[in-house]
């Protein structure tokens, strides 16, 4: 556990250079590494010593910079993994298999509803989805005997919701289960759910995180807190003999603080191969580095837009978390108390033939299918990605037409409101 505030493991934790080392993170491109003898390597393939043989598996550059995020998040591990697709498929599938359960909140990003609820399913595990808003028994209900992991979202992508983390954990725990917690839209700056519970955290750092547009990524923190031999009967993946790889018992070999995140990486990334690339992990790494300073002013902006949207006569509704309106204002202000995140949804009077005008209209956000970068972009889902839908279809998902989501960049907020402005007095 990192001894030092949040912005000073921003900007040096994971990585202390030696005398005469280099002062940045180095970029180890490279796919192997020599060892003098076989049984030296012999000892990497058994666990029985730290070090790198392939990058497939680990590489110096990553390690580096996950035991970065595992500062920022307050756990004992982390690894990087491809992409935040492949860190949420990692962090379950580490503990869920074939003929298991899941319980996740029905509020989450679409790919991985879709993960969840398609893919998964596919493999044998069952999923049940619960609202965010459910009460405690709803939750309770949704359990199975063989249940095996609680899932949500710190604030939903694009529906935005905030979940209760400490209702969530609780039900988790009364089970028998972590909870696990894609963190991906406050950071650790605006949120770190270990300290209301969870015990598994993801991110897709290709947002904030990296902040700049730059490389694709994802990372799996754990929290260590979550005692694996108390329900040995649930997770034997963890708690008994893994005959792939020499019969170790992770749970027994490297305790609490280690054990999820060696699985992760010695049986998963080994047979699915999701790697983060080093020179990705580098340019990770430069936007960690400026994490606490850009996330107050992504935040800053976000309510500036939000609160000018609410106001407007041609808005005929705006989602975020910050208004005192909000449904779910309460919870941003429990767990979210310096600000929530730089997106900001909003729906059109008008629908989809007002949302064209306005998207066409815009001049300084670009329409693209990406948040949560320096720069300020926009998508209306009914004229883009859902274009196939027609207006009740949209409904029934749950995105109307005139819906737009804006990620606020880090430009002038009154260059934004006027951008917004303009574009409005189009329709």
């Amino acid at each position: 556990m990192s001894t030092y505030r949040l912005g000073t493991d921003c900007v040096q934790g994971g990585y202390t250079p030696g005398s005469g080392e280099p002062r940045q993170i180095p970029i180890i491109q490279s796919t192997t590494f020599k060892y003098a003898t076989s049984e030296d390597m012999g000892k990497l393939f058994d666990l029985e010593a730290s070090g790198y043989f392939y990058s497939r598996l680990q590489n110096p550059t990553c390690d580096a910079v996950a035991a970065k995020i595992a500062a920022l998040e307050g756990g004992t591990a982390a690894m990087l993994t491809s992409s935040g697709q492949a860190a949420n498929f990692f962090a379950l599938f580490n503990i869920v298999s074939c003929g298991d359960h899941i319980v996740s909140s029905s509020s989450i990003y679409g790919g991985t509803f879709n993960l969840i609820d398609v893919t998964m399913r596919k493999m044998g595990i069952e999923a049940t989805f619960v609202s965010p808003d459910c009460t405690a028994e709803e939750l309770d209900a949704a359990f199975r005997p063989n249940t095996r992991a609680v899932f949500g979202e710190t604030i939903a992508n694009p529906a935005l919701t905030v979940l209760d983390i400490e209702k969530f954990a609780k039900a988790a725990h009364d089970h028998g289960v972590p909870l696990i917690v894609d963190n991906t839209f406050p950071t650790p700056v605006g949120c770190r759910p270990f300290q209301w519970g969870a015990d598994i955290v993801t991110h897709s750092t290709t947002k904030y995180m990296d902040g700049h547009g730059a490389a694709v990524g994802g990372a799996v923190v754990d929290s260590g807190r979550f005692d694996w031999m108390a329900h040995a009967d649930k997770f034997p993946g963890l708690t008994t003999p893994d005959e792939s790889y020499h019969g170790i018992t992770y749970a027994e070999k490297f305790g609490q603080g280690g054990a999820f995140i060696t699985k992760c990486t010695a049986q998963l990334m080994r047979d699915f191969g999701c790697t983060q690339s080093p020179q990705s992990a580098f340019y990770l790494n430069l936007g960690l580095e400026s994490l606490h300073v850009r996330m107050p002013r992504h935040c800053e902006n976000g309510q500036a837009v939000a609160e000018f949207l609410s106001a407007h006569p041609k808005v005929e509704a705006v989602h975020y978390c910050g208004l005192p309106g909000d449904p779910y204002h309460a919870l941003a202000q429990k767990y979210l108390p310096n600000g929530s995140c730089g997106v900001v949804s909003f729906e059109l009077k008008g629908g989809r033939a007002a949302a064209e005008v306005f998207m066409k209209g815009l001049k300084l956000a670009a329409i693209e299918t990406h948040v949560a970068d320096a720069r300020t972009c926009c998508l209306n889902p009914a004229t883009s990605t859902h274009r196939q839908m027609t207006d009740a279809q949209l409904a029934a998902a749950g995105v109307p037409a005139g819906l737009v989501r804006m990620s606020c960049g880090l430009e002038d907020k009154q260059d934004l409101i006027d951008d917004i402005e303009q574009a409005l007095e189009a329709i």
